[in-house]
């Protein structure tokens, strides 16, 4: 009984996603969205941005610059093996553009539909998860710049969604890994190492 219960609600939960999907995917079609959303969405694309970022640690904050940077990468690195490795491999969810019963209504605006599982979203948890991690460590600073991580993290999560290779729940699962890791790391970084400061001076959290 509890089972038919949980695979009904899963239904219906499973139809409010193709739902919103098709609003995100169809709904909100555009020709600058159609260019501008898979270029978002590409990940060497972002390479420069996050490059520059390390840079700026390294030379403006040295040692603990160098340590914000290992922390950073551990972020990603955490986010995208957990998303891989556990949730993609426990839930087996097909990407829309990969499952038989509705790809013929998705939209694809990248080369191919990767063969990898829907759920979590490693975009979104990624981005999450540094956005997160870079509000954490440098909010007293950088509170501005901390929430323009954000902003970015979830355009690139609605680009997702946009392009056709994840339904929102994907990237909403995707979004919460990512706060999770990003807090955990900025927690342990800041006890560890302090805020991250204009004065190059760590501000050793309580």
């Amino acid at each position: 009984m509890l089972f038919l219960w949980i695979l009904s609600l899963w239904q219906q939960v499973e139809k409010a996603d193709q739902w919103l999907f098709l609003r995100v995917n169809h709904g909100l079609a555009n020709p600058f969205f159609d260019l501008v959303m898979p270029f978002i969405r590409n990940g060497p694309n972002w390479a420069p941005l996050y490059l520059f970022v390390g840079t700026v640690a390294l030379v403006n904050y040295k040692k603990q610059g160098a340590y914000w940077i290992v922390f950073f990468l551990a972020t990603v690195a955490l986010t995208d093996m957990t998303g891989t490795y556990l949730f993609k491999h426990i839930f087996h969810r097909l990407r829309p553009c990969n499952d038989p019963g509705f790809f013929f209504n998705v939209r694809l605006l990248v080369d191919h539909c990767s063969t990898g599982y829907s759920f979590t979203s490693n975009h979104a948890a990624n981005h999450f998860g540094l956005a997160t991690f870079f509000y954490v460590t440098t909010r007293f600073q950088l509170k501005k710049w901390a929430m323009l991580a954000f902003a970015w993290a979830l355009l690139v999560a609605f680009a997702q969604v946009y392009v056709g290779v994840h339904y929102p729940l994907d990237v909403v699962g995707g979004t919460a890994l990512g706060l999770i890791f990003g807090a955990f790391t900025g927690t342990v970084f800041n006890k560890r190492f302090g805020f991250v400061t204009f004065d190059n001076q760590p501000t050793l959290s309580s």
